[in-house]
């Protein structure tokens, strides 16, 4: 697969997903290269701590905020540390672009700019993040664990959790309990 292949795309965890971390899971890839990939779990919601507790844990004024964004649990790896993804409307010192219309933040800057009402156009906030090791990524498309697809706005940044999986399968023309569990092979 060529360098990049999957960044900018969504994974969409296939319904036979053994792995309970990512069953029914949507991710943003942030970056795939030959190092390895980064991406977003967009679909497990976050409670606890509010964006209002998290500024306040960081010391980051105003409180209570001008405007909220959602949180998420990204992923399992590094879970206490978090990852603004946001339109490229937007960008601060740090923030990596990761196509032309989407930017990830990891630092405070951008959760100040929000706070005080601006920032980004949409934005969410994910504490932790889904990686992959050298050739991982691919090795699970090839063991039909994932499938791809083009990101739209709504499906990254909507709070409707529970519909965002099927709706990213329908974005595919498919319905997940249809499909087979083996993978063919030309």
């Amino acid at each position: 697969m060529p360098e990049g292949f999957l960044t900018g795309q969504l994974l969409i965890a296939m319904p036979t997903m053994a792995d309970p971390r990512f069953q029914q899971s949507v991710i943003y890839v942030c970056a795939h290269t030959p190092e390895g990939a980064m991406g977003l779990v967009l679909n497990r919601p976050v409670v606890k701590p509010t964006f209002d507790d998290l500024l306040k844990q960081l010391s980051v004024e105003p409180l209570p905020p001008v405007r909220q964004i959602r949180l998420c649990a990204g992923g399992p790896v590094e879970n206490a540390r978090g990852f603004v993804l946001h339109t490229s409307d937007w960008t601060g010192e740090g923030s990596l672009k990761v196509d032309n219309s989407m930017a990830l933040t990891a630092s405070l800057d951008v959760l100040k700019v929000i706070a005080e009402g601006g920032g980004p156009r949409e934005c969410l906030l994910a504490l932790g993040y889904a990686g992959w090791g050298p050739g991982q990524l691919d090795q699970e498309i090839q063991q039909n664990a994932w499938l791809s697809v083009q990101p739209d706005e709504t499906l990254l940044f909507d709070a409707q959790h529970d519909t965002k999986w099927r709706r990213a399968f329908a974005k595919l023309r498919v319905d997940p309990l249809l499909l087979s569990d083996t993978a063919g092979h030309a």
